[in-house]
């Protein structure tokens, strides 16, 4: 019998949560590997050309393998969250199987919406401030978006049109919600992007799964116990 209580048993613990993080990332990574690739490549090539040309497999692969892979680590932090659970690689390929094609059709609608943002973006908000804020405040809600349609599909089952109507009502209908998961994110992206690296292959991705769906299923039990 394991040890629960007293030093060993919170040594457990933290061994056990630091498990569940490193597995659900790794195996999240490992599933991203060409993404990765290309990314890596985009940020040490300094030919401009040659970064276009790289964005356009990059777009492709994102609604093929980042959505279906981040819904699995959703669907996963959903098990440590509510059941307690540790993740398995048989466990992570059946969340991964099972929610591949409504991740696969949402990933296609959301790269698109990201992709047009980001071009006007580029184009548009350069030499004039008051764009600038509106796409950056576009940007900070089609990025809680997106976290929030992972929550949704991992949780719920619905098709595809109504969990993109129930993540929008999510992501409006609560600004406590929707500031917790983009102030938490956003602290992780940082010190992982800027202060500890190695958080990235390791831990950031679960985390921000983590933190995301526990703040989304406080709000939902608040819902449906009102």
């Amino acid at each position: 019998m394991k040890n629960t209580s007293g030093m060993m048993g919170g040594l457990y613990r933290l061994c056990d949560w630091f498990m569940r993080f490193s597995v659900g990332n790794i195996l999240w990574m490992v599933f991203n590997i060409p993404i990765v690739f290309i990314l890596f490549n985009i940020l040490y090539v300094e030919q401009k050309g040659v970064q276009f040309f790289l964005l356009v497999p990059l777009i492709i692969l994102l609604p093929l393998l980042f959505f279906p892979a981040t819904t699995a680590m959703f669907a996963s932090a959903r098990d440590w969250v509510i059941k307690d659970e540790s993740t398995s690689l048989k466990q992570y390929w059946r969340y991964y199987k099972e929610n591949y094609i409504k991740s696969l059709m949402g990933g296609l609608v959301l790269t698109a919406v990201w992709t047009i943002w980001a071009v006007d973006f580029y184009y548009f908000s350069k030499d004039n401030a008051i764009l600038m804020g509106i796409f950056l405040f576009l940007g900070m809600v089609l990025f809680v978006f997106s976290i929030n349609f992972f929550t949704v599909i991992s949780h719920y089952r619905l098709n595809l049109l109504t969990a993109l109507k129930k993540t929008l009502l999510i992501t409006i209908g609560s600004p406590v919600l929707f500031l917790t998961i983009l102030i938490s994110s956003s602290i992780l992206l940082y010190i992982s992007l800027n202060v500890f690296w190695f958080l990235l292959p390791f831990f950031t991705g679960a985390l921000i799964a983590y933190l995301s769906f526990s703040a989304f299923y406080r709000y939902y039990l608040k819902v449906i116990s009102a």
